[in-house]
């Protein structure tokens, strides 16, 4: 499904990532690891077609198709999804509106007419209950007012809605209590699927503990410079990363 080859890219004349290699398949689940400043989050927005970033060397493929070209709006038509670390506020718009209008606009671009109204409301009840959210939440202006567990829990309703092939998650578990922790990866398990490929961006364990993928990287320098199973992450945890650090 993703399939990226020696990737360096970066903004601002900076290069960043220096030579990603990574395959991600339909099922799978792949976690994204490293310390602060080893390009964890760049190389979800480079993957997203944000455009602030260039590819100076490296491919990307999704679907076998190079995307480098593509915009990000581009992207996400073509079943790619990011959830961001730090949500905006769209004051006035609901959450129902938004997606509405998200759902729509992917409709539009495949020469589909919109989703009927009932249909629509039937999905959105649907999944409103899958991820345990209240028909309360649904009509609050999008992130506005928002807790740290809200504004996560509306991105994995958005991915649920959206039914993308690739969702990366970026930093999810940032500033997530325990309980809130929990709500949000129950969430993403459910929505874990033969079809669609999931890629969590992460700095600590202690999500892993709920989102078990099946594959751990680590990031160093803008380098994967380490590759296992829910067992690397562990190791992290009683090691810490200048372990791997040293070993780089």
């Amino acid at each position: 499904m993703l399939s990226i080859d020696n990737l360096h890219a970066g903004c601002e004349g900076k290069t960043i990532l220096q030579g990603i290699n990574l395959d991600v398949k339909p099922g799978e689940v792949h976690a994204i690891m490293g310390p602060n400043g080893s390009g964890k989050s760049t190389l979800s927005t480079v993957v997203a077609g944000h455009e602030d970033y260039e590819i100076s060397q490296g491919t990307i493929l999704f679907d076998g198709e190079d995307i480098a070209d593509l915009t990000a709006d581009e992207r996400a038509h073509k079943g790619i999804f990011l959830s961001f670390q730090y949500p905006v506020e769209i004051p006035g718009v609901t959450v129902t509106n938004f997606i509405k209008t998200a759902i729509n606009q992917n409709r539009k671009v495949k020469g589909l007419e919109d989703m009927p109204a009932n249909e629509m409301l039937k999905k959105i009840r649907e999944k409103a209950a899958l991820l345990e959210i209240d028909s309360r939440f649904l009509s609050r202006s999008l992130n506005e007012g928002f807790s740290g567990g809200e504004k996560k829990r509306n991105e994995i309703f958005q991915m649920a809605m959206l039914e993308p092939k690739l969702a990366i998650l970026d930093e999810t578990d940032s500033g997530l209590d325990i309980d809130a922790l929990r709500i949000v990866a129950n969430g993403v398990n459910k929505l874990r699927g033969k079809d669609r490929a999931i890629v969590v961006i992460t700095h600590y364990q202690r999500l892993l503990e709920h989102i078990v993928p099946d594959f751990v990287h680590v990031l160093h320098e803008g380098k994967i410079v380490k590759s296992g199973t829910k067992e690397l992450a562990l190791e992290l945890e009683k090691k810490g990363y200048d372990w791997i650090k040293q070993g780089a």
